[in-house]
């Protein structure tokens, strides 16, 4: 009786709790997604449905080439993330992708696209995920280093386990 008791209790308390809210969706874009242009705007974005955390947004433009037309970092005004744009260049289908970090805390993303119709005399950017393309490094640390120092720290443990063990006998 109980276990019933319990089980009803159990129940009730999450018929109460109600479903939980969604998490934000982007409910426009400029250029408008499935849109053809002729002329890109100068600040591509994305509009939320609901606001948006200035933490960590990513908004980028790929164009038909495979090259970056977005420039500088993405700015979140409220509901939207944006990025400046510029003149675009070649005819086709262009990509907008997005992450942003929703009001609850939780990560969006996604895609828009948009196509232009009219070839621009643009300057696009690096391909997406070429990190050196400025020339710049990311000065890290080499991973080979990591697995020496490992492989000393695991000699030199070893050592130590069977030159303390000989000297235990000794005596």
């Amino acid at each position: 009786m109980l276990v019933g008791l319990l089980a009803a209790l159990f129940a009730c308390a999450f018929a109460a709790a109600g479903t939980a809210a969604a998490h934000s969706g982007a409910v426009s874009s400029v250029p408008e997604n499935g849109s053809t242009v002729e002329v890109g705007p100068a600040r591509a974005s994305v509009t939320f449905n609901e606001e948006l955390q200035q933490s960590f947004p990513s908004l980028t433009v790929v164009g038909p080439d495979g090259r970056l037309w977005s420039k500088g970092k993405a700015l979140v005004e409220g509901r939207s993330v944006s990025v400046e744009l510029g003149e675009l260049g070649p005819v086709g289908e262009y990509t907008i992708a997005f992450r942003v970090t929703s009001a609850d805390g939780h990560p969006v993303s996604g895609t828009r696209t948009f196509t232009l119709s009219k070839a621009g005399t643009g300057t696009p950017g690096a391909r997406p995920g070429d990190d050196t393309a400025d020339g710049d490094s990311d000065g890290g640390v080499p991973v080979w280093v990591f697995i020496v120092g490992g492989v000393v720290l695991f000699g030199a443990g070893l050592a130590v386990a069977l030159l303390g063990g000989r000297s235990g006998r000794k005596k």
